[in-house]
Parts: C-alpha cells; structure tokens; sequence
C-alpha cells in the first residue's frame, strides 16, 4: 500500500499502479480487497491525515475514519467534508453539496449490467445481487458479495458486464432499436458498445471508434465472450476526418473529461485534475460533437454524455452547440430513474442511486 502511495502522481494515477502491483504480486482475493480498501481510503481522507507520519500510519488513519464513516457517518459535519472532500477550486467549477461529498466517501458501488430480460436469472446465480429497481433497472444489479466475479461461469458465458448504473442510463437514454445504425464515436473498451448491441438484440450496425487501438482490442474481446457480431472497429482520433461516411439514425459521443463524477470510484483523481484540464477538456467535447454532427440522418439523434458535473464540461458545451447548430433541436429526456419525469437536460448525482456523476444531453436532427 506504501508504495502506492508514495509513487502515485498526476502522471501515474494511483488505480493504474495498484492494478500493477497487485498482477505483479499474485495477492489472493483477500488481501488485494484489503490493499485496495487501503489506498482508496487514503485518498478520500487524504485532507484528515497527519502528513508528519509515515505513510504505512497514514493509511491506518485513513481505515479508521472510514470505519467510523460507515457506522456513523453523522459525526462528520458537513462544513467539514465540504472543506476536506474536494480541492478547494472545484467550487469555481460546479455546486458542491453535501449530498454529493457524503456520496464520494463512501467505497463505490459494485454495478453489473445482466443481458436485457436476464437480471433476476443471473441474480438468482450469484447470490448477494439485487436488482436496483423495475422496468431496464431490474437488469441494472448491484453486487454485494465478495467473490471474484470474472471467475464466475455467468460472467464467461456472457451473461453479465460490470457496468456502472449512471454508465447504463446512458445505454437506456440512447435507445436504440433493432436494425438501426448507430455510431459510437468514444467507445473506449466498449462497455457502451455492447449495451447498445444488447438493446439493439444484435440486430442492425454499430460503429465502434476510438483513438487507441489497445482499447480497441479490449473491445474485441469482450464482444466476443459478449456473443456481441453487430459492430465494425474502426480507429478514429477524433477529429474533422470522420471514419466512415455512413449516415447513423444515432450518434453516442461519451466524451473524454475530467471524470469529476467518478470521483467515489477513483478518489485519487480528486487530487489530480486542475481547472486547466477542465478547460482543455471542454475544448476536446465541442470539437467532437461538431466533428461527428454531419455523420446523423434527418431525424437521427446525437447524445453527449460525460461522467462529470462541472459547468464548463456540461451546460457550457451544450449551450455552445445548440448556438452552432440550429438544425438540432434538444430533446426531453425521460429520467432513467423516475418513470414519466422528464428534463431537457440530466444531471445524474452519485447520492441518486450510488452511481457516478453524470451529464447527458440529446439532440435530434431536423434539417
């Protein structure tokens, strides 16, 4: 855990070298909860500790306030978990409440994402599973156990994803239909991919593209443990040359940012990002939307989606396109949440149903 500690920087965030530590070390299941709890623990109370120790104390420190977190989490006032949750600028940057810190202190949730109709069947399978709601929510499952899930028999034949429930409203917002093309343009390791497919019930085309081709090949592998064959891969950097000059009844854009929103998830990014990715981030999200808005039919629909809540990355960005392209007028979304609630905009908080922070925006071509 110490060495985690010490070596992880803005350049070598702490999750990617706790993974290598971990592989490296062949620890059991055990003991890598328990390192990871660690690390994680000392990221969220970073600002309680006492920087004079060592760092093996720190994480003690660390444990302790968690455990107390947890039993009683009504001893920490609220003036001090907004003070010591976050760095001081966030607040430039978007509402910090209470509701959102008490969220992020708290170890993330354990999400999976069953094949549509198949939630309580695999469930039922995994023991310590419920489903986090009715309607698409009664496929969204949170896991309570402690098993290794990826050696599970459901989890190689496909029957479940690990999949954030914010991450799988995205998929509901989308909803796409069998037959349809759609692109999704920041696939990453294709967790959006294969739910769209799922939605799609393997039927019709998706553009699958990203600027790395090692996530690319993630994706590949999980499409095929998936059953997953309705999607093309295609390397794209983002830019005005697009891949492909298919015209897609849907656009996905699940945009690069500073991932504010997973900040429960990944505490040590809290302590990483500054304003100045934020504003580079911003950036980064309007030059795709505007790259990708010729590829959409009439009557297609372009959804934006990033894991954060800051202005600059949400509001801003979609204000911004709107004043650039009259001929997308913004859609109602339902809440994914809430059946028959519906908004121009969604703004999904980690205190929802202790899932990520995320933003989502649509729009619909109409010349």
């Amino acid at each position: 855990m110490e060495s985690v500690i010490l070596k992880a920087g803005r350049d070598r965030p702490a999750d990617a070298l706790l993974r290598d530590q971990l592989r490296e070390r062949r620890m059991s299941r055990r003991d890598a909860r328990f390192v990871s709890a660690g690390v994680f623990a000392y990221y969220r109370w970073r600002e309680w500790l006492n920087k004079e120790v060592p760092a093996a104390k720190q994480i003690r420190q660390a444990l302790e306030l968690a455990e107390r977190y947890d039993r009683e989490p009504a001893q920490f006032s609220e003036e001090e978990l907004l003070s010591r949750s976050v760095p001081p600028w966030l607040a430039q940057e978007m509402e910090v409440t209470a509701g959102f810190v008490r969220a992020i202190q708290k170890p993330a949730v354990l999400w999976l994402r069953a094949r549509s109709g198949q939630g309580p069947k695999v469930a039922a399978a995994l023991g310590n599973t419920e489903p986090a709601g009715q309607g698409w929510l009664a496929d969204c499952l949170r896991y309570n156990g402690n098993q290794d899930l990826f050696c599970s028999p459901e989890f190689h034949q496909g029957q479940f994803e690990l999949q954030d429930i914010s991450s799988q409203a995205v998929g509901w917002v989308c909803s796409p239909g069998p037959g349809q093309t759609w692109w999704d343009a920041c696939a990453g390791e294709g967790g959006k991919t294969l739910h769209l497919s799922s939605l799609m019930k393997n039927q019709g085309t998706i553009w699958a593209s990203d600027r790395a081709e090692w996530r690319l090949k993630k994706l590949k592998r999980r499409a095929a443990r998936a059953g997953v064959f309705n999607y093309r891969m295609v390397s794209w950097d983002g830019g005005a040359k697009l891949p492909t000059k298919t015209r897609f009844d849907g656009v996905l854009v699940d945009a690069p940012c500073s991932g504010v929103g997973t900040w429960g998830r990944n505490p040590h990014s809290r302590w990483n990002i500054t304003p100045e990715d934020i504003a580079e981030m911003s950036q980064i999200q309007s030059n795709l939307l505007r790259h990708v808005a010729p590829a959409l039919k009439l009557e297609g629909r372009l959804v934006y989606a990033v894991c954060t809540l800051t202005q600059r990355e949400t509001d801003d960005v979609a204000d911004a396109f709107e004043r650039e392209y009259p001929d997308f007028l913004a859609c109602n979304i339902e809440h994914p949440y809430h059946r028959g609630v519906t908004a121009r905009r969604l703004r999904l908080q980690p205190e929802d149903k202790g899932g990520n922070g995320m933003f989502i925006a649509v729009w619909k071509r109409v010349t």
